[in-house]
């Protein structure tokens, strides 16, 4: 294993002892916002100890949801705890994403969901793995016989509701776990209708190496406060169409 990529499995693993062990705690800490979402003290914790680790790191430096943009030209990308809201209501589907950038370009992104007993990663041009095991998109062709999913059927526009209609079915995995799910050929279209760097940095680059596609409602590369959908790729343009 490449040391970038030994050093996200430890940053992981640092990341789900402070997770797990406070998930379902009953005087566990939870604070609105100002954007109104949930943070708990498991956000703050994981990324306090990310931010330790890297430190020791020299010419590195983190961009994490919690704690702000140190700047750099590498840079470890951190959501603590995507899924927030099943975080501190004790449902388990929540993980904590780390992306290595260098000079704009992810390198290698992490997903690490312990209470799934789950781990997705990925370096750049050589694939995307599950727990060990290669990951690889779906080769499903036609929207009547995919799966779509989304985080929040009430945020999305209407072409949302057209594609769930011209599917085969439609599911609400939510967060990273559906975008995880098109790696794995499980999903083919998974959306959202607005994410940050921190929410697909990891995510985008592991259903890339699956064979996937990421891009905007619009057709365009991700981008921070925009739309994202992943998909296996044979699905996408017939998906954007719809969405945008």
């Amino acid at each position: 294993m490449a040391p970038d990529l030994r050093f996200a499995h430890e940053l992981a693993d640092a990341a789900d002892a402070i997770t797990l062990a406070r998930f379902r705690a009953t005087d566990l800490q939870v604070e609105t916002k100002p954007d109104l979402t949930p943070v708990s003290e498991a956000d703050r914790g994981v990324e306090e100890a990310i931010r330790a680790m890297v430190a020791h790191r020299p010419g590195e430096s983190v961009f994490g949801e919690e704690f702000g943009d140190d700047g750099g030209a590498v840079r470890w990308i951190v959501d603590p705890v995507d899924g927030t809201k099943n975080y501190v209501r004790g449902v388990p589907v929540w993980a904590t994403l780390l992306a290595l950038e260098r000079d704009g370009s992810i390198e290698l992104g992490v997903a690490s969901a312990p209470a799934l007993g789950r781990r997705w990663w990925a370096v750049r041009g050589e694939g995307a793995w599950a727990n060990g095991e290669r990951c690889r998109v779906s080769a499903v062709a036609t929207l009547a016989d995919c799966i779509v999913s989304t985080t929040s059927a009430g945020e999305m526009p209407a072409g949302w509701h057209e594609l769930a209609r011209q599917a085969w079915t439609s599911r609400g995995f939510g967060d990273f776990w559906q975008h995880c799910l098109v790696a794995e050929g499980a999903i083919d279209v998974a959306t959202d209708e607005s994410l940050q760097l921190w929410d697909y940095a990891a995510v985008a680059l592991i259903v890339e190496e699956a064979g996937g596609r990421c891009t905007t409602f619009e057709g365009e590369s991700p981008a921070p406060s925009a739309s994202f959908v992943s998909s296996n790729g044979r699905l996408h343009d017939a998906a954007v169409v719809l969405l945008s």
